[in-house]
């Protein structure tokens, strides 16, 4: 990924639960100092002189106990410690709860160009907030070609060739009252090890584009409730002309899936030919899907139904009537 830097963290827009409320308060020149590890540490053993294992290359969280604790060495007047302290070099220090350094720890960052940032979120709260941040920022990402859609809560990621109607079948999905993630590129990112999160591009978020039509704004036609910002890519749909010469699955008793960033998919291969309604046929898809979330394989059903009525007298009996 692209270099992060203290100044991006500052300049994020983020809202509601990830709002970090972060303001700078000290060391403005080391904004350019760049985060490279996605973790936050106590320095409360750092601070006390205790520097083995330091984790200095994280963003340094100073809470109750750590305020407490700069100002008995305030009145004590001791600043060897925080002179030791600020000769790592750390990417920031965050003051929660709204605590305001000393005076001796803001001239120390200012010398040592220390970014000294704080917020009025809890100790606990921002590092939740602040991990999940991280880890969304550095988790490993690719971009796929395609369109993203909400069906029935489950989040289809509809992929093909140009041209084969990937955002002409969106389109028909939204009219039905789903919703619109993102159309052409999607940008999917893989967080908590196994869940992959699809987003657009902020430049053409919730933005179409409909061969013949243009480019159109499914928010202004649609309204609000048509698109998402983001959305978990549960199922994968691969739209493909119709191909006489191959063997489409006609049961679907084997589960195919697709390695999305190392993470295994449910994979559908839909054949697109005039007469079928593929809209209808991806929102049974989205539904089926979430029967087998909750346990309820339809194909394996039908199998096992089949293996029952072949083991029954009257299966026999009318195999032999036959004979």
């Amino acid at each position: 990924m692209d270099k992060f830097r203290i100044l991006d963290l500052l300049q994020l827009d983020l809202k509601e639960n990830d709002a970090l409320d972060l303001s700078c308060i000290g060391g403005r020149p080391g904004l350019i100092r760049e985060i490279t590890v996605p973790a936050i540490n106590r320095p409360g053993l750092a601070l006390s002189g205790f520097y083995d294992n330091f984790a200095h290359q994280r963003i340094q969280i100073l809470g109750r106990g750590e305020n407490a604790y700069l100002k008995k060495l305030a009145d004590e007047g001791k600043t060897d410690t925080l002179e030791k302290f600020f000769s790592y070099e750390m990417p920031c220090c965050v003051f929660t709860n709204k605590y305001q350094p000393t005076d001796d720890f803001l001239k120390l960052s200012e010398k040592a160009e220390c970014p000294i940032l704080q917020t009025g979120l809890s100790s606990s709260d921002f590092a939740m907030r602040i991990m999940r941040v991280l880890g969304n920022i550095f988790a490993p990402k690719k971009v796929e070609h395609g369109v993203l859609v909400e069906v029935f809560g489950i989040g289809i990621l509809i992929i093909g060739k140009s041209g084969v109607g990937k955002s002409e079948t969106a389109l028909a999905l939204i009219e039905r009252g789903h919703r619109l993630v993102a159309d052409d590129v999607v940008e999917i990112r893989r967080v908590s090890g196994n869940i992959l999160i699809g987003s657009g591009a902020k430049i053409v978020s919730h933005h179409m584009e409909i061969r013949g039509l243009g480019i159109i704004n499914i928010t202004h036609l649609f309204g609000v409730g048509a698109i998402r910002d983001r959305k978990q890519v549960q199922l994968i749909v691969k739209l493909e002309e119709w191909d006489s010469s191959k063997t489409y699955d006609r049961i679907g008793a084997t589960e195919k899936t697709m390695d999305i960033l190392g993470v295994k998919t449910p994979y559908l291969l839909i054949p697109v030919r005039p007469g079928r309604n593929i809209p209808v046929i991806i929102e049974t898809a989205a539904m089926n899907e979430r029967l087998k979330k909750m346990g309820y394989y339809s194909a394996k059903e039908f199998n096992k139904n089949v293996m029952k009525w072949l083991e029954s007298e009257s299966a026999r009996a009318a195999f032999l009537n036959e004979q």
